[in-house]
C-alpha cells in the first residue's frame, strides 16, 4: 500500500468522477445472432471441461443473452486484486462476456490494500468509485452494519430488483462458501468467486527419506510426519535447521515466514494465526461469542476485545501465538526472512531449502509447480505437499483451525441501479456452471463443489500437491475467513501490522504488543460506538473488568474465550504420516457428485 490516504481519496473523487457519467456505447452492438455464434464458439473452445454438457452450457449462455439485452451496449466497471484467477477474468471472460451478451467489462486489478482503502471510501462518501467490486468476504461483518449493499443485501436485491435477472442455474447450494458471506440475519450479503486457504507446506521428498526418518526418530522420541500440533511444528523446525542443517550440499532451513513491517504483516495475524494457537471460542465459521481477532460479540454486538470487555486479543493464547512467531523466525527460518514482506517470501520455499512452512497459502500452488524450479520431479509431480495446519497449544476441538480468503463479487448500493444490475449479469457470469471447471482448473480456485469432485480435478490432483485432495476433505470446513464480530474490517486491520512489528523488532514484548492491539481496536469501536453510523448492529463496548471476572464467566458459560494461560505451552509432539492422513480422508469423504 505505497500510496498515502490523501493520494487514495483524490484518486478516489476522480474515479467516481467518471463512474457518474454516461453509460459508454459499444459500437456495434452485437446481434442476437452474433451472440449466438459467439457463446457456441466460446463454450466449443475455451469452456472446457465443465460440470455442464455442451447443450447445457449453451442453454445457459442463451439466458444471459436474453437476460442481458436491456443492459446491452453498456460499459461497466469493477475491481479486484491481483491473483491469477482475476487476470483469467479480466483478460479472458470480459472479452467473452462481451460478445456474448454486448456488455463490456473494464475489470482493473491493484493491489489488496489499495483496494481496501478505496472501498472504504467509496462507503464512507456514499459516491461510487466502480459500480461494482471484487471484494472479500472478510467484509461480511462492516457491510452490513453499513447497510452499504444494494437491495438491504444480495438476498434481497435477487428476490425484488435482481428476480429477472438472476441466473435460475446459478445453484447457491453448490457454493462451499456460501456462509462465510452470509451475516447474521441469515441473509447473503456477497458472491463467492475465489478461495485460497492457508494451510501447511512440507518436503514430503525429505520427509520420506530412510536416514532423516531415523535421525529425527532418535532425536525426539517420536515419527517425522505431517505436525498435528505446534509442538510437532518446532521440533521438526528444530531438527532441519539446527542438526539437520544441509541436504544435498545446501543449507536448509525448517521454517520460513516473513516480518517485514509491512500492511501484508497484518495479513499473517488477522488470516487466522491466532485462533490456530489456539485463541477464541468454539464455533464454524467463526468463534462464538469470542472470535480468532478476539473480539467478543453478542446478540450480532460487538463488544470489545481487551480482556478486560471479555475479549480475547491479549490473552494468554494471543500472546503464546505472537512468542511463538516471533521465535520461529529468529530460530528457525533463514535470516533474511525476517525483512520480507508476503509476496517477497512466498516464492522462497520454491528455491529448495525450506522443510516446511507453517503458514503458506494455496494460491502460491501454480507458482511452486513450475518444472523448473528445484521443488519438483521431472515428471512434473511435486517433491512437496500440503497439508493441515498445526495447532496450537491452546486450541481445542470445535474450533476452527485456519483461514481461507474468499473473493465476493460485492454490490454498493452507491452507483447506478442499472450499472450494477449489469455488473450482477457479469459476477454470474464469472461463477456460472459453463465456466468455473476451467477457470478452477486454470487457477487452482475452488468455490463449487460440483467442481471439486469431477473427474478433471481427478487428473490434476497429482500435479497439485493435495489440495484437490483438502477441498475434497472434511478438514476443509475448519478453514474459514475472518468473520461478523469484525464491524470494520478496513480500520481494525490497519492496527495489527503496527502493533505485531514491535515485538518482532525487539521493541516491545509479545504481551505489551498484544495489550496495545487490542486497546488500538476498542478504540476504534469505540469511535464506531459514539458515531452510531452502523447502527443498532454497530459496537457497543462492555464496560472494564478484572479479567478475572471474564475468566470465571467463560468457565461458567462452558465457552473456551478468554482462557487462563497453561502451565505447559509445549505439550507432547504428535505428527501423523501424510499418506495415512490421505486415506483417512477418502474414508471419510462424499461421494462424487
Amino acid at each position: 500500500m505505497g500510496m498515502k490516504r490523501r493520494d487514495v481519496l483524490k484518486g478516489a473523487a476522480a474515479t467516481a468522477a467518471v463512474a457518474a457519467g454516461g453509460a459508454a456505447i459499444l459500437t456495434p452492438t452485437p446481434s442476437y445472432a452474433q451472440q449466438i455464434d459467439a457463446a457456441k464458439k466460446w463454450v466449443d473452445s475455451e469452456f472446457q471441461p465443465s460440470t455442464l454438457s455442451k447443450e447445457q452450457q449453451m442453454a445457459e449462455m442463451e439466458w444471459f443473452i436474453k437476460a442481458a439485452q436491456p443492459f446491452k451496449g453498456m460499459k461497466v466497471s469493477c475491481v479486484s486484486e491481483i491473483l491469477s484467477i482475476h487476470e483469467y477474468e479480466s483478460k479472458t471472460l470480459t472479452k467473452a462476456f462481451a460478445e456474448i451478451t454486448g456488455i463490456q467489462v473494464n475489470h482493473e486489478m491493484m493491489d489488496e490494500g489499495l483496494l481496501v482503502d478505496k472501498i472504504e471510501v467509496e462507503i464512507q462518501s456514499g459516491k461510487p468509485i466502480y459500480d461494482f467490486w471484487m471484494n472479500d468476504s472478510d467484509f461480511i461483518g462492516t457491510h452490513p452494519r453499513y447497510n452499504d449493499i444494494v437491495g438491504g443485501s444480495l438476498t434481497d436485491f435477487m428476490k425484488n430488483d435482481a428476480k429477472d435477472i438472476t441466473n435460475p442455474n446459478l445453484d447457491l447450494a453448490d457454493f462451499i462458501g456460501l456462509s462465510f458471506a452470509t451475516f447474521t440475519d441469515g441473509k447473503l450479503y456477497q458472491l463467492p468467486d475465489q478461495q485460497f486457504a492457508n494451510l501447511y507446506w512440507f518436503r514430503y521428498d525429505w520427509f520420506q527419506r530412510p536416514e532423516l526418518k531415523a535421525g529425527f526418530k532418535k532425536q525426539f522420541g517420536y515419527e517425522l510426519g505431517v505436525p498435528v500440533n505446534w509442538s510437532a511444528y518446532e521440533d521438526i523446525a528444530e531438527f532441519f535447521t539446527n542438526t539437520v542443517k544441509e541436504i544435498d550440499g545446501q543449507r536448509v532451513y525448517g521454517h520460513m515466514d516473513y516480518g517485514k513491517k509491512d500492511p501484508s504483516l497484518g495479513w499473517r495475524f488477522t488470516d487466522a494465526w491466532l485462533s490456530m494457537a489456539g485463541n477464541g471460542d468454539r464455533g464454524l465459521p467463526n468463534g462464538r461469542p469470542v472470535d480468532e481477532w478476539g473480539i467478543r460479540m453478542e446478540d450480532g454486538i460487538p463488544r470489545g476485545s481487551s480482556i478486560s470487555r471479555g475479549g480475547d486479543a491479549n490473552g494468554p493464547a494471543a500472546v503464546y501465538a505472537l512468542t511463538k512467531f516471533v521465535e520461529w523466525l529468529k530460530k528457525y527460518a533463514p535470516p533474511e526472512a525476517a525483512g520480507m514482506d508476503f509476496l517477497e517470501a512466498g516464492a522462497v520455499p520454491g528455491q529448495g531449502h525450506i522443510a516446511q512452512q507453517i503458514f503458506w497459502y494455496s494460491a502460491f500452488t501454480h507458482a511452486l509447480s513450475q518444472p523448473d524450479l528445484p521443488v519438483m520431479n521431472k515428471d512434473g509431480t511435486p517433491k512437496w505437499r500440503m497439508a493441515p495446519s498445526p495447532h496450537g497449544a491452546y486450541w481445542k476441538e470445535g474450533m476452527k483451525l485456519g483461514y481461507q480468503d474468499q473473493g465476493c463479487w460485492t454490490y454498493l448500493k452507491y452507483a447506478p441501479l442499472e450499472r450494477v444490475k449489469a455488473g450482477w449479469l457479469y459476477g454470474q457470469f464469472c461463477v456460472s456452471k459453463t465456466v468455473t471447471l476451467k477457470k478452477s482448473v486454470t487457477s487452482l480456485h475452488l468455490i463449487r463443489e460440483s467442481d471439486i469432485w469431477h473427474p478433471a480435478m481427478t487428473a490434476l490432483a497429482p500435479k497439485v500437491g493435495g489440495l484437490v485432495e483438502f477441498y475434497r476433505s472434511p478438514a476443509r470446513k475448519l478453514w474459514t475467513p475472518t468473520g461478523v464480530n469484525v464491524p470494520e474490517y478496513g480500520k481494525l486491520a490497519q492496527v495489527w501490522w503496527q502493533n505485531v512489528s514491535k515485538a518482532i523488532s525487539g521493541e516491545t514484548t509479545p504481551q505489551q504488543a498484544m495489550n496495545a492491539l487490542a486497546a488500538a481496536q476498542d478504540s476504534i469501536m469505540a469511535r464506531l460506538e459514539k458515531s452510531g453510523v452502523q447502527g443498532k448492529l454497530g459496537p457497543k463496548l462492555n464496560e472494564e473488568r478484572d479479567p478475572e471476572y471474564w475468566y470465571a464467566k467463560a468457565e461458567k458459560d462452558g465457552n473456551l474465550a478468554p482462557q487462563r494461560k497453561l502451565a505447559n505451552e509445549k505439550p507432547q509432539g504428535v505428527t501423523i504420516d501424510y499418506d495415512e492422513l490421505l486415506k483417512t480422508w477418502k474414508a471419510e469423504a462424499p461421494h462424487s457428485k
